[in-house]
């Protein structure tokens, strides 16, 4: 009896507050249990969830950056070509400009600039009874002659009669006319030159050419005349440029201006 008296006063001792805080916290902790076993799954499928996404984001960066090594590559790529077509551009413009070089020696090119034409002609004076008619005849060597002493001038291009000289071009004394190439050409001889301004100072004072004058035109009559137009038209060399036979020959040195 004496227990049971003690029970009861021990149940009546707790105050109102102190059942209400209890009961407050009980029910709290129900919900924190409650709360926690729910989170439980949805964490696990939330990382469920996360894992292939993670792995796609990784795959994807992976795809671009080589991509841009890609990118990166074609551009080294790209200058590379570049610089080769410079190159091979610059390799092109000088083979260009050799041939058309080679054209220019072989006469295959017209010409036209400034330079000189000297031209020659049958002497007027009478043959005296112990000499030669055809000394006093403008002749194929005269011709020849003059083109050698033009070429040593600094000529960079002849034509005599409209007939252009080349390295294979013969001059020929042929009956009572001239053979130049294939060419039958007659006297008065033009012979017209392409080269530097101070040409006809060259040939002036070139030994061989003052020979010339005084063994031809002052002994014999032959005309020899020279004009410097300003600008002398060359045609192009119409002629077969096949050869059989060739050896390289040095050109000679242009005399030098005094």
């Amino acid at each position: 009896m004496t227990t049971v008296r003690l029970g009861r006063a021990r149940v009546r001792g707790l105050s109102v507050w102190q059942v209400t805080l209890f009961l407050a916290l009980l029910v709290l902790g129900f919900l924190i249990a409650a709360q926690l076993a729910s989170e439980g799954p949805r964490m696990r499928i939330t990382s469920q969830e996360r894992t292939p996404l993670v792995e796609t984001t990784l795959d994807l960066q992976a795809q671009q950056q080589g991509l841009k090594q890609q990118i990166l590559d074609l551009r080294t790529s790209i200058q590379d070509l570049e610089a080769a077509g410079q190159g091979g551009a610059t390799v092109t413009k000088d083979l260009n400009t050799q041939l058309e070089r080679a054209r220019i020696a072989a006469g295959l090119v017209p010409m036209s600039g400034p330079g000189i034409v000297i031209q020659l002609s049958d002497s007027g004076a009478a043959v005296p009874p112990d000499g030669n008619a055809r000394d006093y005849l403008a002749s194929g060597r005269d011709v020849l002659t003059v083109v050698e002493e033009l070429w040593l001038a600094g000529a960079e291009a002849i034509a005599v009669n409209g007939e252009r000289v080349t390295v294979a071009t013969a001059i020929e004394d042929i009956g009572g006319s001239v053979l130049v190439n294939s060419a039958y050409v007659t006297a008065p001889y033009q012979v017209s030159a392409i080269g530097p301004d101070n040409m006809f100072d060259r040939l002036s004072q070139s030994p061989g050419f003052v020979d010339f004058i005084r063994s031809r035109a002052e002994t014999f009559g032959i005309g020899v005349s020279y004009a410097t137009p300003s600008s002398v038209d060359l045609p192009a060399y119409a002629g077969s440029v096949n050869l059989r036979y060739g050896r390289v020959q040095p050109s000679p040195a242009p005399t030098p201006a005094p």
